[in-house]
This record gives C-alpha cells, sequence and structure tokens, in this order.
C-alpha cells in the first residue's frame, strides 16, 4: 500500500497564504504523478495542481496565477504554496498520488489519497 502524510492548512484571512505539504511512503515502485485536489461543502472534489515526476504542473485557472506546486525534499514529497487566498479558496484539501506500487515481484498501478486537511479563508 501507498500512505499520504498531509500537513499544513488551517486558518488564514483573505489574502493570506498558507503552505500544505504531503509525503507519500510505502511499497511504492514508480511515482508518476502526485497532486492536491479539494472538496467544498456541497460542490464536487476538484483539481486545484499536479506536478509529475519530471516536473510538469498543471494548475486549474482559477489559482494558477496564486498557487505554486513543487516537488520537495525528501523524495516522495510535494508542497503547494497559496498565495492570495480568497474565501472561495475554504475546502477541504485532498493529496492524491498516482504511480506503480510493488506488490511482490510486480509492479501494479495505484492512485492513493490522503485524508484531507482543512483550509478555511475568513476574516
Amino acid at each position: 500500500q501507498v500512505h499520504l502524510l498531509e500537513s499544513g492548512g488551517g486558518l488564514v484571512q483573505p489574502g493570506g497564504s498558507l503552505r500544505l505539504s504531503c509525503a507519500a511512503s510505502g511499497n511504492i515502485g514508480r511515482l508518476h504523478l502526485m497532486g492536491w485536489h479539494r472538496q467544498a461543502p456541497g460542490k464536487q472534489r476538484e483539481l486545484v495542481a499536479t506536478v509529475t515526476s519530471g516536473g510538469d504542473t498543471v494548475f486549474a485557472d482559477s489559482v494558477k496565477d496564486r498557487f505554486i506546486i513543487s516537488r520537495i525534499a525528501p523524495k516522495n514529497s510535494i508542497e503547494l504554496r497559496m498565495n492570495s487566498l480568497k474565501p472561495e479558496n475554504t475546502a477541504v484539501y485532498f493529496c492524491n498520488a498516482r504511480g506503480l506500487m510493488r506488490d511482490g515481484l510486480r509492479l501494479t498501478d495505484f492512485s492513493s489519497w490522503g485524508q484531507g486537511t482543512q483550509v478555511t479563508v475568513s476574516s
């Protein structure tokens, strides 16, 4: 299994910044992509940002000028830096990782989710 440990989040005023981190551990054979999704009350989960093993990034249109996603040390860890936060960014943020997992002598596809961390933007 592959486990994701999330950290960061909390309460911040509009215009403020927060940093989310996520570390993947377990039987990882190869990590293709990691990223963050979010789910606001009454809404579907949506993509926020992803980064591939090669460093390619994808952002939701609503955040691409304000958020930065990057791979960080230690290995298999990412960081999402959120700047100029708005009340509409309030949501539970979930880390996701996809790749190949070691299963005995085989490599099998996996997609794992973290438990989520609350981000609240409010004055």
